[in-house]
């Protein structure tokens, strides 16, 4: 018998969010101390980005990392963007700042040069104040300049990042099920940095891919402080954006499948025909924000799980469930009168459950998912992470017109 698989993945530093995965979870449970317990017959697969925008960041990661050690066998951990940009900060915060910083911010002390990094270079605008908060709960009120220090600590050769990134990995394969953190697309399948060429057999791309991720990560832990970055800076790029947009459609960790302002796609025939002949069906992704409620979308056999809740309306820690070909994802999400409502779908690879995991062709909402009261939640996103979030009857949904939601050409990209 197959173990089951409970995935959640973006929690961002939120601990209720983890709390919330792991209430009436039967395969992930918290005990009253802070840690994290799975069940003999199953896995816990979390799927990056342990930290940013919540004051719990480093409690996430040592429980993260503490579970791992416990039961290695029943827990899965892969690094997110979030988790990987920190290495950057040894040397950014140790005389050598990024290439953009402005002359004051770049001959400024620590506090301030970490202050200016954040928002302009990692995307994480409340990553300083989260850490503030983290230190003063424990102790006293930091300075600037404690904040740096607590990260600098952080990224030392055996601080708390690198011994948790040490045991995650890039990409996991359960049977018909591929999980990463981003995204898996034309530019990124089957090749490995560094590699003269691609990988046809996705088993063999897999392994190659985690052992890349893992020379990198070692590189990182046996740098000399004095040293340049060469052994790991392969790992930071990977892991960020290109300069100007929002993707690196080449990386599993920072690619997408969603148009410009979230609304997501499955990934490309190419790609869905190249999977489907090593025996994947389904793909599970995190690191794009689709709403409050985690996102199922369907499609010539094969199955898209968008499960990153984070900037929606309500920050919950959504339940994922793989058990082979079975799905069932529980949330929550708040409509746009305001009310709350529950969704939980459960699914097999070999049904086919129109209109759920379908695009209406003339609005673009999605079909997310079904409510827990009856009916459909319907999504779409817009501009600035806001969203259109409806409910809907059975009867008013299966009236419309639908159509797979390959990448739409109502939706260009910017």
């Amino acid at each position: 018998m197959r173990p089951a698989i409970a995935y959640v993945t973006d929690v961002e530093g939120r601990w209720e969010k983890l709390e919330a995965f792991a209430t009436s979870n039967p395969h992930v449970t918290l005990d009253r101390e802070g840690h994290l317990h799975v069940a003999d017959d199953a896995i816990f697969v979390f799927g990056g980005d342990a930290i940013d925008r919540g004051v719990y960041g480093r409690r996430i990661i040592a429980t993260l990392l503490e579970a791992k050690e416990r039961q290695p066998d029943r827990v899965v951990l892969l690094a997110g963007n979030r988790d990987i940009n920190k290495l950057r900060l040894r040397r950014e915060l140790a005389g050598h700042p990024p290439r953009r910083a402005p002359i004051e911010i770049a001959s400024a002390s620590r506090g301030e040069l970490l202050r200016w990094i954040f928002p302009n270079t990692m995307g994480a605008r409340e990553a300083f104040a989260m850490r503030a908060s983290e230190i003063a709960a424990g102790a006293h009120a930091p300075s600037d300049d404690d904040v740096a220090e607590s990260f600098l600590a952080d990224v030392a050769p055996d601080g708390a990042i690198p011994s948790y990134l040490a045991r995650c990995q890039l990409a996991f394969r359960a049977d018909e099920t591929l999980f990463v953190h981003g995204a898996v697309t034309d530019e990124s399948l089957g090749v490995v940095p560094g590699a003269t060429s691609t990988r046809d057999r996705v088993d063999d791309w897999i392994f190659a891919l985690n052992d890349w991720y893992r020379t990198q990560i070692d590189g990182f832990r046996n740098a000399r402080p004095g040293d340049d970055a060469s052994t790991y800076e392969a790992i930071v790029a990977y892991q960020a954006p290109i300069p100007g947009t929002r993707n690196n459609q080449a990386s599993v960790v920072y690619g997408r499948l969603s148009d410009a302002t979230n609304n997501p796609h499955l990934p490309s025939p190419a790609v869905v025909d190249h999977l489907r002949a090593n025996g994947i069906e389904r793909l599970v992704v995190g690191h794009t924000p689709c709403g409050d409620a985690p996102a199922i979308l369907r499609a010539r056999g094969f199955e898209l799980v968008c499960a990153d809740n984070s900037y929606g309306r309500l920050e919950h820690g959504s339940q994922i469930f793989v058990n082979g070909r079975a799905l069932r994802v529980v949330g929550r999400a708040r409509l746009d009168d305001g009310s709350d409502a529950e969704t939980c779908a459960e699914l097999g690879l070999d049904e086919d459950p129109t209109p759920l995991g379908a695009r209406d062709r003339s609005s673009g909402h999605l079909v997310v998912s079904r409510l827990v009261r009856g009916g459909f939640l319907l999504f779409k996103g817009l501009d600035g992470f806001a969203v259109e979030q409806r409910a809907e009857s059975d009867d008013a949904t299966r009236s419309r017109s639908f159509a797979a939601p390959h990448r739409p050409p109502f939706f260009p990209e910017s």
